[in-house]
């Protein structure tokens, strides 16, 4: 791994000279004239901290578009499900390729996917260099054999990248597992020390038919059957009362919030006030490019904050706090000592351009990055500790859109 010195950068409020090594921060104040192997001027650039984004369905990027502006039951079961079950390994491949392209060009160095043939995502990020929690799907439709391949897979699990894919267990929700397969999801998470990331609480109708199966809310039956802790990711999380709120808090869980999908799917706004007075931890998410329609985390912190001032407080939810829920929260949450540019913690961060017409002028650096820039802002990014995009440029960008338009093409022309 290559020593690389980020000189004359702007990094909390006075230009520095910032040294990575060993895919870690080093020393945020080194000298100028310091031996790296590569030496990168970033004058007139800001250094920021890199998104995670806590809920995705990466490879769902080639259904950008497909099918727009209807519920989220009619949108699962009449177009999208259909959509999935033609997929092919080689449509996963460059589905997720195009996803995390999309990713990084936006500022995103890890993404916490649910989705399925796992090993074509799994090669997508080791080649791309970003980081990942990499979700075992559970759902009904899956056979008894299917169920205990994935349990084996889970437990032979060996990342190829040297540290940068996590495995979790995704039981998709209530609605599509049931209680043997979320207790089978949940104990085997355990059992390895893994994630467990499912959908929670996203709609009316969730909440409704939950009542109706069970006699309770989503959030009181996952209680009931032991599945909410600490290591629990919990996606949406919109329609939840106040004792609710005290449970996921009483149990740590982890909210990953999707403010653009939930608006575009109608399902609802996310409880602001009360979560933020609980003390839960909150991180943000693009949820997939099918219900988004982009993967853009800088476009989710201006939703999400907008919205929280839309309950009449302008106060709520200021701009540090929801940079923290998009980078620091969102590593945390996974145990990764990253989101922050500091000695010790992984390199992972952005160089953004403040001579962009959006960032002048710069009165204040964070409140420019939330409310008024877009992704064109972003010149670097760096994953840890090796540049993955440069000049706005990601190597072999080119050969990935020509090979996810491929994959839509062969669709197109063998539905004719």
């Amino acid at each position: 791994m290559s020593d690389i010195l980020i000189r004359n950068v702007l990094l909390d409020g006075r230009r520095r000279n910032v040294l990575i090594r060993d895919r870690h921060f080093a020393d945020t104040d080194a000298a100028a004239d310091l031996p790296a192997d590569r030496i990168v001027d970033a004058t007139g650039k800001a250094m920021l901290p890199a998104f995670y984004n806590t809920h995705n369905h990466a490879a769902m990027s080639l259904l950008r578009g497909y099918a727009d502006d209807m519920p989220l039951f009619t949108w699962l079961s009449e177009h999208i499900w259909p959509f999935e079950d033609t997929l092919t390994e080689e449509d996963i491949y460059a589905g997720s390729r195009l996803a995390i392209l999309e990713m990084i060009k936006s500022g995103t160095v890890f993404f916490n996917d649910m989705y399925f043939d796992l090993p074509q995502t799994i090669q997508a990020v080791d080649e791309m260099g970003v980081r990942a929690a990499l979700g075992v799907t559970f759902m009904n439709n899956h056979s008894k054999i299917v169920r205990t391949e994935k349990v084996g897979y889970m437990r032979s699990w060996n990342d190829p990248t040297g540290g940068r894919i996590q495995l979790a267990a995704a039981p998709h929700a209530i609605y599509t597992a049931d209680g043997s397969q979320l207790r089978l999801a949940a104990d085997t998470a355990r059992e390895l020390g893994m994630k467990i990331h499912i959908h929670v609480s996203e709609t009316r109708k969730e909440v409704e038919d939950c009542i109706a199966e069970h006699g309770t809310t989503p959030v009181r039956y996952l209680e009931s059957i032991g599945l909410l802790g600490p290591d629990v990711i919990a996606a949406h999380v919109v329609h939840v009362d106040d004792e609710e709120i005290e449970i996921l808090r009483r149990r740590g869980v982890t909210v990953a919030h999707c403010p653009c999908s939930n608006m575009k799917l109608g399902s609802g706004i996310f409880r602001y006030d009360a979560m933020i007075r609980s003390g839960i931890r909150v991180t943000l998410a693009t949820d997939g490019a099918s219900s988004n329609n982009n993967m853009d985390m800088r476009e989710e912190m201006k939703f999400a904050a907008l919205l929280a001032k839309c309950s009449g407080n302008p106060e709520l939810l200021p701009a540090e706090q929801v940079l923290s829920w998009a980078t620091s929260a969102g590593a945390e949450a996974f145990g990764l000592k990253a989101g922050v540019i500091a000695p010790g913690y992984l390199a992972d961060c952005l160089l953004v351009n403040l001579e962009n017409e959006k960032m002048t002028p710069c009165h204040h650096l964070v409140s420019n990055w939330v409310y008024a820039a877009d992704s064109s802002c972003i010149d670097t990014v760096i994953c840890d500790g090796r540049i993955i995009m440069e000049g706005r440029h990601v190597p072999g960008e080119e050969e990935i859109l020509e090979a996810a338009r491929q994959r839509i093409s062969l669709r197109s022309t063998s539905a004719r």
